[in-house]
């Protein structure tokens, strides 16, 4: 069974829905590939940009202070009910091209859902700048991958075609919002679904392609 996961790494429900994701494979109890495609919800970001997250964001919403800290209290919340430390209030906002990027070489060194883990956390609970190429290059090597060829990749432009090409495929699919996850190539699951759902279409989708 292969499970696609449109996300990003600085989306908090992208986190929040990997979490729920793994709940549902712990209970299906069969194997399950997993496969991180790429997804920027703002292509357009800095390397760091400027600023406080909290403050960027209720510009670019219109939220009044109020609207803005209860929003965060309510990711934070969620996240603390799959065990995360999401401190949303805290991350550094950056462009997230190159740990896609970075995200496609740990896949062909079988690294990937490591890596996807290790940004998520440094992003959301360690409040790590991962647009900056130093962090990227630090984060990478911790998880096994050779630090010469991650600096290659950070130096050139490898991978972007393929980053792009699941950018493209999402547009073609429909994919507007992540997380977003294709169960056995056959369900779709749009936004972070509770655990129960994410097993229901593993197991649906088990049955379907035992039968066929």
């Amino acid at each position: 069974m292969k499970v696609e996961v449109w996300s990003d790494v600085v989306c908090p429900w992208c986190f929040v829905g990997k979490r729920r994701l793994e709940s549902a494979i712990a209970a299906f109890g069969e194997p399950v590939e997993v496969e991180f495609r790429s997804f920027e919800l703002d292509p357009s970001a800095p390397r760091l940009q400027e600023g406080s997250v909290s403050e960027q964001l209720r510009v670019k919403y219109g939220w009044s202070e109020e609207q803005l800290a209860a929003m965060q209290e309510r990711i934070k919340g969620i996240g603390a009910a799959e065990g995360l430390d999401l401190r949303v209030e805290d991350t550094k906002r950056g462009n997230s091209f190159d740990a896609h990027r970075l995200l496609w070489l740990a896949k062909e060194r079988g690294l990937q859902p490591e890596l996807k883990e290790r940004l998520m956390r440094a992003y959301f609970t360690e409040t790590e700048a991962i647009g900056e190429p130093e962090v990227l290059q630090r984060l990478a090597v911790e998880v096994g991958l050779d630090p010469d060829e991650v600096a290659e990749v950070l130096a050139s432009d490898r991978f972007a075609d393929d980053v792009r090409a699941d950018e493209l495929l999402a547009a073609r699919i429909g994919i507007g919002g992540v997380p977003f996850f294709v169960v056995g190539g056959r369900y779709a699951i749009s936004g972070a679904q509770p655990a129960e759902l994410m097993l229901q279409a593993l197991e649906t989708a088990s049955r379907e392609e035992a039968a066929a």
